[in-house]
């Protein structure tokens, strides 16, 4: 579960440029491509073509498929989500965030396509093999989770591509935040707020969303944040607790404190507190861990490593990279087309795609 990453063929010849990408757990994936008039600064009255490439399991090379998605003015901009619900199998939304916008879900690997809507349609007891987890407004529904009172948690399911509502979710107050994949463990991870004490707390499952249990985390902050980013790593498990930091300079994605745990979540030691100007004091997407007390933050201006586990950080060379789950690993996205993935936090698998406009 913790071992070398696999590797993933390049296309850099692919149109456009991409802004999706996601895996299942055989190797296959998706990638949403836009491809607009001339370059990316297309003047006003340009349209962006879409795209959508497939890479089939062991494959070597992406190939483009049917897309579902419309052309679209180029000053409209890029909206549409991708999510890979296990192997051919993928959810295409356009960029509306009512329960009535448009979806299309594919069984075949793109071959093919069935519109419908994100409308939640009943509830599930579990969260089955190749779901996501997202979240949505019950009715009466507002126009997006943003301007919901309480959110609920939802299951994106693999054989439909339609929402359920996990019918039993933590209690974490009115907005609670899920990591779309599971860790490499199998346990799925929900960050919110500690109801008692209105403080950052995450909740873990072990048995697919049947049951979960809930840790508050020791934080510097006496208020909710915005959310906490979960990462398990091989020999810990590291929660990023983001939120508006106090005082120095404002920054974008600001983290105000990194938390570990060596019990699978049952107990947390803070081991960074943001200051006003020591660094890190910002976090793209998720903690690397990595064994033996290894841990990455990829920043806002450069990455940060530490190897005693969060308690002292060293400015890294390479700049900062946004991180995120897959089911093959953690995927690290740097510049416009490149990327990344790794099992251990160590070793990384690099690929391209759709390269043809960053001079390559």
């Amino acid at each position: 579960m913790f071992g070398a990453a696999p590797r993933l063929p390049s296309s850099p010849g692919l149109p456009g440029w991409p802004y999706g990408l996601g895996f299942a757990r055989d190797g296959s994936g998706f990638v949403l491509l836009s491809e607009c008039d001339g370059d990316r600064g297309t003047p006003e009255g340009g349209s962006c073509r879409q795209h959508v490439a497939v890479r089939d399991a062991g494959a070597k090379e992406w190939v483009l498929r049917p897309s579902p998605l419309p052309e679209t003015p180029a000053t409209a901009g890029v909206s549409a989500n991708l999510l890979v619900l296990g192997p051919g199998r993928a959810l295409v939304e356009d960029g509306g965030a009512g329960p009535e916008s448009r979806t299309w879900f594919t069984r075949d690997g793109g071959r093919s396509w069935r519109a419908g809507d994100r409308r939640a349609v009943g509830t599930t007891p579990e969260i089955p093999a190749g779901a996501v987890l997202t979240t949505d407004c019950p009715p009466p529904a507002g126009t997006s989770p943003d301007d919901c009172e309480r959110t609920r948690v939802v299951v994106v399911s693999p054989q439909d591509g339609r929402r359920r509502a996990l019918a039993r979710a933590p209690l974490l107050g009115a907005h609670p935040r899920p990591a779309e994949q599971p860790e490499p463990d199998g346990s799925w991870w929900i960050s919110g707020t500690d109801p008692l004490s209105g403080r950052a707390a995450v909740a873990v499952s072990r048995d697919a969303g049947r049951s979960w249990s809930v840790s508050r985390l020791p934080s510097p902050a006496t208020g909710p944040g915005w959310f906490t980013a979960v990462a398990v790593g091989q020999d810990a498990v590291y929660a990023a607790e983001m939120g508006e930091l106090t005082g120095g300079e404002p920054v974008k994605n600001p983290m105000r404190a990194l938390h570990r745990s060596v019990d699978g979540g049952r107990t947390w030691q803070r081991m960074w507190t943001t200051g006003p100007e020591r660094e890190p004091r910002t976090l793209l997407g998720l903690p690397v861990p990595g064994p033996g007390g290894r841990v990455e933050l990829g920043g806002e201006m450069s990455g940060y490593g530490s190897r005693d586990g969060g308690r002292t950080f060293a400015r890294l060379d390479d700049g900062a990279h946004f991180t995120r789950h897959t089911p093959l690993g953690l995927l690290r996205e740097s510049a416009p087309c490149q990327y990344a993935l790794t099992a251990d936090g160590v070793r990384w698998s690099e690929f391209r795609l759709a390269c043809e406009g960053e001079g390559s």
